[in-house]
């Protein structure tokens, strides 16, 4: 496991922090029983099959 040789500062702690963003999941449309539904692009095959149910 790496560990730091030296105390990393507060400034460059809440820096390193800042610049983490997290992304959007990019939705697609499916038709489902007759129904377009937006959801993620992993879920598509899922719902497709009737895997996942799609809630009102």
């Amino acid at each position: 496991m790496a560990v730091p040789k030296r105390k990393m500062s507060r400034s460059n702690t809440r820096t390193r922090r800042s610049a983490w963003k997290a992304k959007l999941t990019t939705l697609e449309n499916i038709n489902v029983s007759g129904r377009e539904v937006r959801i993620p692009r992993r879920l598509a095959k899922a719902y497709q099959r009737g895997l996942v149910e799609i809630e009102d």
